[in-house]
């Protein structure tokens, strides 16, 4: 029986730990050769932990356990000549691309009115622009296959409805979805489908941390216990973490044939959250 992803490469963005590698150890398991890319370092500006160089490796192991081919690189999403340059030598490497996964993301907060401008236009430049240039380094080789594909942007709750305290986080994951509708209407033709996936409160470095949690419990110095107690209240199912493996469980049927017939969709994958 073949893997879902049998004799596909994927290209994902973010790939050295949380969703990103979660979705690179998937995809590989049903299949999928790897184009592996992340920043070895943290955003200025940002609450979100910095990866070292090794957790990237460690990506790559887990992919090779698995008996499929990774190619990784080290570079940030608002550097377009990097992107171009590992999607080069990716698929010079890997022979093609069919999907590409806008994974790589950053997290701060703070009132709409508070926020200052370097801190608002880097979390622009990291999760809305560079969703956008990761498609642009990337969807030419999709289309150059001539197979068609299936482009999976990594969206949040916070692009389908207005939280408090993250306004730039917001605006960048709503635009994040305007950014998917326009690319869903000029890639039909060419068969690439291109949707949106929108976690809610995920086990990762991302939400585990110290501004994170304090916003999430609404208190200064939260215990753990705290915390997870306010992150219940954000879901309708009765857990507390939805896991990275089950955003990589909806991307992979995303990124399959499974999903051949949908595009332009937003989905959800948050316990319950947006249910009004």
């Amino acid at each position: 029986m073949t893997g879902r992803l049998e004799g596909k490469v994927a290209l994902i963005t973010g790939a050295a730990g949380g969703v990103g590698r979660a979705q690179a150890i998937r995809f590989a398991q049903e299949g999928a050769d790897i184009i592996a890319v992340d920043l070895a370092a943290a955003p200025e500006r940002t609450t979100t932990p910095g990866v070292a160089p090794q957790t990237l490796a460690d990506t790559v192991r887990a992919v090779e356990e698995v008996g499929r081919r990774i190619r990784a690189f080290e570079a940030d999403v608002r550097d377009q000549r990097a992107l171009d340059a590992a999607v080069a030598e990716g698929v010079g490497a890997l022979g093609r691309l069919d999907v590409l996964c806008a994974t790589a993301g950053i997290s701060s907060t703070g009132s709409a009115v508070e926020l200052d401008a370097q801190r608002w236009q880097t979390m622009l430049d990291v999760n809305l622009t560079g969703v956008w240039r990761t498609c642009k380094a990337g969807i030419p080789a999709i289309l150059a296959g001539g197979r068609g594909g299936s482009l999976v942007l990594m969206s949040s709750i916070a692009g389908l409805r207005g939280l408090v305290g993250v306004g730039h986080y917001t605006t960048a994951k709503h635009g994040v979805v305007g950014l998917m509708r326009s690319l869903a209407n000029e890639l039909a033709p060419h068969a690439v489908r291109v949707n949106t996936i929108h976690p809610a409160i995920v086990r990762t470095p991302m939400i585990e941390n110290p501004s994170t949690m304090r916003t999430f419990s609404g208190v200064p110095n939260p215990t753990r216990e705290q915390f997870e107690a306010g992150v219940r209240t954000m879901h309708l199912l009765p857990l507390t973490f939805i896991e990275p493996e089950d955003v990589a469980n909806a991307s992979l049927f995303l990124a399959s044939d499974e999903a051949r017939c949908i595009t332009g969709v937003t989905l959800p994958v948050d316990a319950g959250h947006c249910l009004e």
